[in-house]
């Protein structure tokens, strides 16, 4: 770090702190935050990025699927979700899932990533054949799928515990949870924002819970709406602390709030410096969390590729098919090509590794090579 910019910086005072590796407290985060140095933010988050994974920035080949948007649940910021009535709702099959997943195989993706709404009429069985006959297919597919609030519907609608829900989808071949539906933690915003859906605390434990059973996830916040910069620490606090407890939780990805085709009124969506520094201080303050995605999908590729500078070390997948951001107002891609997202890491001076469903390297594709080459 430039020596004279650390000593003008309102910041500073954390630097050693963080060279120490010691634990930032809320009132730090809070600092942080408030601070409109970027640059300074920026280089702190990269002294632990880097002493967490090198020069490596991962990616991922995988494939969106969304089994159905009908949903019982009419949370204000979801574009996604329709009613039985609506013209445009959808529901696939499990063999219409299974041909999707038998095309994306066949170019190469390692990851299913699967969710939908709390469809009101689906059985249990549906989603143990839908996960049985996925790894059918190829028993090395990882499937990641299902958010929080999810889980639980199964388990209300089977009329089975949390634990035996989870363990019998385990048995089927579920291999990783999204982190999905956090959203905001605060039950004031949470109220706002997604009534009738599951509090922070059942949130949680089904996290908790499928780690004790040996499961991994990985988990999200939601920011850029109705909360307040309180209310994002309070959330941060909460998933460190559970990840102090469980250590189930491979990586944290914080998205961008889509501002369109919802009932919250929200003009804009967070801007390039707020998504900087809620990257950067993720990093700092989720010391125990050693994967920070920048969601491509939220922020664009050009700036997820800024954020490796900025804590990040991931910038997610090729994902194929995304519905969710995409009928809430972004204006990204569908996709990404594996050979774009490596040039992207390689240009931003990071060494390109694709990475499976827990950010094990499975390919590395060697150091970055300048911009003049």
């Amino acid at each position: 770090m430039n020596h004279l910019l650390l000593q003008s910086s309102d910041l500073a005072d954390l630097h050693d702190k963080v060279r120490a590796g010691e634990r930032l407290s809320e009132d730090d985060a809070l600092r942080l935050f408030r601070s409109r140095d970027l640059n300074t933010l920026g280089s702190l988050a990269d002294i632990v990025r880097q002493r967490k994974v090198g020069n490596r920035a991962s990616y991922i080949l995988n494939r969106y699927i969304n089994y159905s948007n009908y949903c019982i649940l009419s949370c204000q910021f979801c574009a996604f979700s329709r009613k039985k009535r609506d013209q445009d709702g959808f529901e696939l099959n499990v063999e219409q899932i299974v041909q999707k997943a038998r095309e994306a195989l066949s170019i190469g993706i390692t990851e299913l990533h699967i969710v939908g709404g709390l469809h009101p009429s689906l059985p249990f069985s549906y989603y143990l054949d839908m996960l049985r006959s996925l790894k059918a297919l190829d028993a090395r597919l990882q499937l990641k799928c299902f958010t929080a609030i999810e889980i639980l519907h199964l388990a209300w609608q089977a009329k089975k515990t949390l634990r035996g829900t989870l363990q019998e989808l385990k048995a089927a071949g579920l291999d990783s949870l999204t982190g999905g539906g956090a959203e905001i933690f605060r039950p004031s915003v949470r109220s706002a924002i997604a009534k009738g859906k599951e509090s922070a605390e059942e949130y949680l434990e089904v996290h908790r819970v499928w780690h004790q059973l040996g499961g991994r996830s990985t988990c999200t916040m939601l920011y850029g709406h109705v909360e307040s910069i309180e209310d994002r620490i309070d959330h941060l606090r909460q998933l460190r602390a559970l990840q102090d407890e469980t250590g189930g939780f491979t990586g944290f990805i914080p998205l961008a709030y889509q501002p369109d085709n919802n009932l919250i009124e929200v003009k804009t969506a967070p801007s390039g410096f707020d998504s900087l520094r809620t990257l950067a201080i993720s990093r700092l303050y989720l010391d125990n969390f050693d994967h920070i995605t920048a969601y491509w999908v939220g922020l664009g590729m050009r700036l997820a590729q800024v954020a490796l500078s900025y804590g990040a070390d991931d910038i997610h997948g090729t994902i194929l098919e995304e519905h969710i951001f995409h009928m809430a107002g972004s204006k990204t891609p569908q996709l990404q090509t594996e050979t774009d997202m490596i040039q992207a890491i390689r240009e931003a001076g990071r060494e390109p590794v694709q990475r499976d469903t827990f950010y094990q390297v499975i390919r590395s594709h060697g150091n970055p090579k300048s911009a003049a080459s």
